[in-house]
């Protein structure tokens, strides 16, 4: 949790640079480079060796990253002098849901049995968008356990729709627990 925590500290002081200079896109598409370049095994171990001078490392991310909004390099040189590269991602992750935020879309975690099709997602985003009266982004997972159905959460909400939700209710009733 400190990760998503400070991952989301990082977004929204990124995301307040941004506004104030209008470079919303420009932040994210450098954010996602930074975000990338995080996965490289190799070359985030280079640049978390203590022995390389961090002049070097400023180099090599630089030279990595290409041209890119400078203060977005910056903080890429703040995360590697923290030795916090790993958590680019989720700054990623948590400027994109800012940037959503700001647009007026939101997001719903959907979790089905199966891969959702390009119709029913539009299907679902449509159902969710007239409950929540904006645009709806739909973050899709799969869990067989819930046998059919849906599970969805909008924020704090849990709309648990499942068919083994379904049977586990049916099952109580049965047996009278909770009478």
């Amino acid at each position: 949790m400190a990760r998503l925590t400070s991952g989301k500290r990082y977004a929204q002081a990124a995301f307040k640079l941004a506004l104030d200079n209008g470079e919303l896109e420009s932040w994210q598409a450098s954010l996602r480079r930074i975000a990338d370049m995080s996965t490289d095994e190799k070359l985030v171990a280079l640049l978390e060796n203590p022995k390389l001078p961090f002049e070097a490392k400023k180099a090599l991310l630089a030279e990595r990253l290409g041209k890119m909004n400078p203060l977005a390099l910056n903080l890429g040189c703040l995360l590697v002098h923290k030795r916090r590269l790993s958590i680019a991602g989720d700054i990623s992750l948590q400027y994109d849901r800012l940037l959503d935020t700001h647009y007026g879309v939101e997001h719903v975690e959907v979790i089905t049995a199966l891969p959702l099709g390009d119709e029913d997602r539009e299907r679902i985003s449509g159902q969710f968008g007239k409950i929540t009266g904006s645009k709806v982004a739909i973050d899709a997972q799969v869990d067989p356990s819930i046998i059919g159905g849906i599970k969805a959460k909008i924020g704090d909400k849990l709309i648990d729709g499942s068919i083994r939700n379904r049977m586990e209710a049916l099952r109580k009733s049965l047996t009278g627990i909770g009478r």
